[in-house]
Formats: C-alpha cells, sequence, structure tokens
C-alpha cells in the first residue's frame, strides 16, 4: 500500500484515466440549458466542481464488475447522475446556509442570487430525470433516486435536533448515513449495476460506500475542531451553528445528566455568550472527543478494507483502497 501522506486523487483515478474524457463530456451535456444566461450558470459550476470522488467510485466498481474492454454509457450515465445530484445538493444548501463560497470560489447563491441558485438546483434535478427516462436505463435511475429522499430526509433530521440540542449517538449516526453515506453508497452500488453485476454484488458495493461514507463526514466533523490554518475553514463552524457532533458526544459519554445538561445548554449559547466555543472546545480536548471519534472513523474504514479484500486484485481494487487511506489522511 502506497504511504498515506503521498496518496493524491491523481492516483487513485489511474486507472480511469481512458475514461475520464468520455465521462466529463458526458457530464457537460447534462450541465446544458439552450438558454445562453443560465448556460452561464451551468458552465460555472462545471468549471467549480469539487474532486469527482463519487463519480469515480461510480467508475472504479464498474471498472471491478465491466467484462467488455471499454466502459459503456450506462456506466457513464451512472456517474453522471451522481454528480448531478452532489451538486443539486450543493446548491441548494448553499442558498440554506446562506453560504457566499463553494470550492474557494463564490457561491452560485453568491453569484447569482438566491432565486437563481435555488431554479439552478431545480433544473440540475430535472435533468437527472430527464436523462434517465430518456435513456431507458430505468434500473439506473430507480437505484440512485432513492439517495435524493435520503439527503432530503437526513436535512430535516439534522435541523431539528440542532434546534432541540438533543442529539445522541443514534440520531447522528442516522443523520450522516442520510446526509453523507447514503450518496457514496449508492456511488459504488450502481457502479457495479451498470457494469452488470449481480444484486448481491450490489449490495456488497454499497456496503463498502456506506463504511467509507460514513468515515468520510465522521472525518469532517474531527476537522471541523482543527486549526483554521490546517483546514482553511473556521474553527468550530458546527457549534456556531449549535450542531453537536460525534467529537463532542464522544466527550459527552460518561458524563452525568447535570454536567451533560450544562455542555448542551452552552451550545445553544454559541452565538450569545462568550467563551463558549473555547470551553466547548476543550471539553472535547480534554475528554479525548477527536481522539475517540477517530477510533470509530477507522472502524468504519476497517470494514470497507474488509470487504475489498473479498475482490480479485485488479488496479481498480487497488485505487479503491487508496481512496481508503485518502478519505482518512484529509487536513480539510
Amino acid at each position: 500500500m502506497a504511504d498515506r501522506n503521498q496518496i493524491t486523487l491523481g492516483e487513485i483515478k489511474a486507472p480511469l484515466e481512458s475514461e475520464m474524457s468520455a465521462y466529463e463530456h458526458f457530464l457537460r451535456e447534462a450541465l446544458h440549458s439552450d438558454t445562453p444566461y443560465f448556460d452561464d450558470i451551468l458552465k460555472y459550476i462545471f468549471d467549480t466542481r469539487g474532486k469527482g470522488v463519487r463519480p469515480i467510485l461510480v467508475m472504479l466498481f464498474a471498472g471491478m464488475h465491466n467484462k467488455a474492454p471499454k466502459f459503456g454509457g450506462r456506466i457513464h450515465l451512472a456517474a453522471s447522475l451522481i454528480e448531478l445530484i452532489h451538486t443539486a445538493s450543493l446548491v441548494h444548501d448553499d442558498v440554506i446556509d446562506r453560504a457566499d463560497i463553494r470550492h474557494g470560489k463564490s457561491s452560485v447563491n453568491q453569484k447569482w442570487g438566491k432565486r437563481n441558485a435555488i431554479l439552478t438546483g431545480d433544473f440540475i434535478l430535472s435533468r437527472i430525470f430527464e436523462m434517465g427516462m430518456e435513456s431507458l436505463e430505468f434500473d439506473i435511475l430507480t437505484y440512485v433516486s432513492h439517495t435524493i429522499k435520503w439527503l432530503c430526509e437526513g436535512e430535516v433530521i439534522q435541523d431539528e435536533q440542532t434546534h432541540t440540542l438533543g442529539m445522541t449517538h443514534e440520531k447522528y449516526y442516522d443523520i450522516i448515513d442520510k446526509k453523507t453515506a447514503s450518496l457514496l453508497a449508492i456511488s459504488c452500488g450502481v457502479g457495479a449495476l451498470a457494469a452488470g453485476a449481480s444484486t448481491a454484488d450490489v449490495d456488497k458495493a454499497y456496503e463498502f460506500g456506506r463504511n467509507i461514507g460514513m468515515a468520510f463526514q465522521i472525518k469532517d466533523d474531527i476537522l471541523d475542531y482543527a486549526a483554521a490554518d490546517q483546514t482553511g475553514k473556521p474553527t468550530c463552524a458546527d457549534l456556531r451553528e449549535h450542531k453537536i457532533t460525534l467529537p463532542l458526544l464522544e466527550a459527552m459519554a460518561g458524563m452525568d445528566a447535570e454536567e451533560e445538561s450544562r455542555v448542551r445548554a452552552l451550545v445553544g449559547k454559541t452565538t450569545t455568550e462568550e467563551g463558549a466555543i473555547e470551553e466547548l472546545s476543550q471539553i472535547v480536548a480534554t475528554r479525548n472527543g477527536m481522539a475517540k471519534a477517530e477510533e470509530i472513523m477507522n472502524s468504519y474504514l476497517r470494514e470497507a478494507h474488509a470487504l475489498l479484500s473479498t475482490y480479485p486484485e485488479s488496479p481498480y481494487r487497488h485505487s479503491l483502497e487508496l481512496m481508503c487511506d485518502f478519505l482518512a489522511q484529509r487536513k480539510h
């Protein structure tokens, strides 16, 4: 296995080199409008996308199951639909969160306004169903559409828990399963499905994706407590929004009812009481909340590695092994 500190997405994508341009063309055609002004927004989104982890997962799992010498249109369709779901969710998230920045650039919300951002997200969602129906690949469309429901459920559950300050481990895992893990799980499963894998193999791919998705979000929640000069983001942004995540939940484990109640109340005062953020950060540090959360993250990654070990060795499997380590080593 490669040194964790040297893993790059370029290395992970290496087995897909001959397929990436076909996928990029497919995606650009999907993010297109005949209305010039609207197409400018879509081009901006296309050019300022993130790392593309989810479509990479689609194509790596497709590669492990594909029998033909090259990928077919089903695989490029599956990867594009996944990226469109993710993209639409981010555009809408930025409206909900009033976010001005996305991937280091101005968000659609900031650049074109809330109304146009909402409509753009809706347009992208409509393209998902339009492309799926026109392609007649109904199994792929049905499979990926489940995650749209789960993403919405996760957001609503999180919002309710944020207002009540009643987050528990059970609710936390349910939220991150729906909000984050579901799309990575669907990415892996639909890659196998698009390449003609059996139902059992699609389910196994899904389970791998769920494990790395849970790890991915837990890593995000750990990084939220890291220094701003490491991540490039404000420290404890979740606490400032009254969100209780795994590091604080782990820090609260073992507290008596009175102490836990005081900590939860303090989370509700992070925007009004000076020193609340610093006190909560100190609680997480002294009670090893980040270290305990990291061990839980690693347990998900160990399960993902165990699932991969059941596949024959191949460049695709090797890249998926690297992906596990890439997610664990993230600094931002």
